[in-house]
């Protein structure tokens, strides 16, 4: 009954806003139509909550929600990361995907490596060789507690959380051939991945391609309200008035979408939100989806005792044992 509800509803204001656009309902009942038709051929059947269960809330039986350690914890991204998550009692690891120029599916946030290595240069254009040569932890603040720490390969690092029994969240930021073909093949090598990995990204066609190539994989989307036009304290990213405008509009296009399309359209089982958007209210809005809401990223003592008790849903940390 919500599902039809809401259908009529996103159907009836996709209607009404092209119909004010283009003044022609000929032309707004073709569009609405063909949305309907389109979302109804090729969308994807969400997976059974009992395997989404399995990844997201591994820990229900003891009453914990999951605590999911940012890029690994402790230096970025790296193997020395995801085994201080698990002696610092992380339940999962979140590991960002990336490519090297010739292919190599490594461990990396950033588009180049100044911010994390002592390296430089955009990292799609450096060879997998040139990689292995730097330092992944020699700009971090922990630094002096780590020897030194090479970008791992996306296999070594799912080796490694296998080997501590972690969840894994994947990041993908884009590629969605490449990194939809390296994780299928990580996969297939480890069938147990189903029950305990999840892969995200902001790019619904990353989810899409992913959804295409695996079926059988829980996925989630990540939204950020507020993505185009504004930086993460509030100021505008754009300069010009004009596209202050712009920015704004395509964040609210965006925000209707992801709330009312594109979590339907690739079948995700949950949504990683920011976590000054997230209200019990929210999570209730997405439970009657059967979608579950991770935040991000919350690191002082009373944003964790507020998930843990209040929301009662997961989150993203860069700090296990201590407020950053």
């Amino acid at each position: 009954m919500l599902q039809m509800g809401e259908d009529l509803m996103c159907y009836s204001s996709l209607f009404l806003l092209v119909l004010l656009g283009t003044r022609s309902p000929s032309v707004a009942s073709l569009l609405t139509v063909s949305m309907f038709v389109f979302i109804t051929m090729f969308r994807f059947a969400p997976l059974p909550a009992e395997q989404a269960g399995k990844v997201l809330r591994p820990r229900a039986s003891v009453g914990r929600v999951l605590v999911v350690a940012h890029r690994g914890g402790g230096h970025d991204n790296t193997l020395s990361a995801i085994r201080e998550a698990s002696r610092n009692g992380a339940g999962a690891v979140q590991l960002d995907l990336s490519f090297t120029a010739d292919g190599v599916a490594v461990l990396m946030h950033d588009e180049t490596v100044d911010r994390t290595t002592n390296g430089s240069g955009r990292l799609s254009k450096l060879r997998f060789a040139q990689i292995r040569t730097l330092d992944a932890a020699a700009r971090h603040r922990l630094k002096d507690k780590f020897s030194v720490e090479m970008v791992p390969t996306l296999q070594e690092a799912v080796e490694e959380c296998l080997k501590h029994q972690l969840t894994i969240f994947f990041g993908v930021r884009g590629d969605p051939e490449k990194a939809a073909s390296a994780l299928h093949h990580l996969y297939k090598k480890y069938p147990g991945l189903h029950n305990s990995s999840i892969v995200s990204s902001f790019e619904p066609k990353v989810i899409y391609k992913m959804r295409q190539t695996d079926p059988s994989v829980v996925t989630a989307l990540s939204h950020q309200p507020w993505r185009f036009s504004q930086v993460e304290n509030g100021t505008d990213q754009n300069e010009s008035r004009w596209g202050q405008i712009w920015s704004a509009i395509l964040d609210v296009v965006l925000d209707w979408a992801h709330h009312h399309v594109l979590w339907r359209l690739c079948g995700i089982s949950a949504i990683l939100v920011h976590k000054d958007s997230i209200s019990l209210d929210y999570v209730q809005f997405w439970a009657q989806r059967s979608v579950e809401v991770v935040g991000w990223t919350v690191n002082s003592a009373v944003e964790k005792e507020f998930y843990q008790n209040v929301l009662k849903i997961g989150y993203l940390t860069e700090c296990l044992l201590e407020d950053c």
